[in-house]
């Protein structure tokens, strides 16, 4: 993906890569699917569009889901909502509902001990800030590099959105709330070749 973390395997390698997604999957097929059926409910697929766009989520794992709320938001915009939400609770004098432990802790997929996403991707301000220029404003990787961000860096996050076009044809759908949200505004075929993105 990023960073020289290696997200694939040749044939029959194992990595500890394999024990996390079956782990994510479990996690979701099972559990959540198994609890949302025993109650009437539906479960969520709780990826934001930054995740999303770069693959950062397990098919039949965290993709799984029958609707994913904020899907069209990158973290740094989940991080915003998060902050409003609770500013619009102690307006009210109610109890905010996000936690400040959930705002200030590491993100984490939480499928290995100490793992933050931050050991495998760059600084979310900064990885939005790429993503959004591309998808939303339809900047190549010259055009990004302009506006101070490393060359290699942004062709390594392009290169890893384009990879992860097929998670994306099987992801739950989402409400829309930027102008080119996946699944909408964005379908990409699965087997052109992405190896240029200006």
């Amino acid at each position: 993906l990023v960073k020289g973390v290696q997200f694939t395997t040749g044939p029959g390698e194992y990595t500890r890569l394999v024990d996390e997604n079956l782990q994510a999957r479990i996690r979701f097929a099972d559990v959540l699917a198994g609890l949302a059926a025993k109650y009437g409910l539906i479960f969520t697929s709780n990826g934001n569009k930054t995740e999303v766009a770069l693959g950062y989520a397990t098919l039949y794992g965290d993709v799984s889901g029958a609707v994913a709320p904020i899907a069209d938001l990158y973290k740094t915009e989940v991080y915003e909502v998060a902050k409003a939400l609770n500013s619009e609770a102690e307006r009210f004098g109610e109890t905010p509902p996000i936690t400040t432990s959930t705002l200030s802790k590491a993100p984490s997929a939480e499928l290995a001990p100490d793992q933050t996403d931050q050991d495998s991707l760059p600084p979310y301000d900064i990885l939005d800030a790429i993503l959004e220029a591309h998808i939303e404003h339809g900047q190549g990787v010259d055009e990004i590099a302009a506006n101070g961000h490393d060359p290699a860096l942004v062709k390594d996050i392009l290169s890893t959105l384009h990879a992860n076009e097929h998670k994306r044809w099987q992801m739950a759908p989402a409400p829309r709330v930027s102008n080119r949200a996946f699944g909408q505004g964005w379908r990409q075929p699965l087997a052109a070749d992405h190896s240029h993105h200006d």
